[in-house]
C-alpha cells in the first residue's frame, strides 16, 4: 500500500497526487476515425499524456531519460502485440 512519510516539522506544502484511468474513448474514435490504427492511435495517446508531463522536467537530463524509457515500453509493447496477433 502506497504510504507517503513527512520527516520534518514542516508539513505545509506536502503532498502526494495519483492518477490512473481508462484510455479516453472520444480520443482514441477520433483518431480511429482519420485512418489510424488502434494500436498506433492508443499508442499516440500514450505519448500526448507523458509528453505533457515531462515537458514541465526542468532538467534536460531527466526529460530524455524518461522519453526513452517510455520509447521503449511502447517498443515492447508494440512487439509482444505484433507476436500475440500472429
Amino acid at each position: 500500500m502506497p504510504n507517503l512519510e513527512i520527516e520534518t516539522g514542516e508539513i505545509v506544502g506536502a503532498g502526494h497526487a495519483s492518477a490512473t484511468g481508462r484510455f479516453d474513448d472520444e480520443q482514441l474514435f477520433y483518431l480511429r476515425s482519420r485512418g489510424i490504427p488502434e494500436a498506433q492511435a492508443r499508442r499516440l495517446v500514450v505519448r500526448g499524456f507523458f509528453g505533457e508531463i515531462i515537458a514541465k522536467i526542468a532538467v534536460p537530463e531527466v526529460r530524455e531519460r524518461l522519453t526513452a524509457a517510455i520509447e521503449h515500453e511502447l517498443e515492447i509493447t508494440e512487439s509482444t502485440e505484433k507476436t500475440t496477433v500472429s
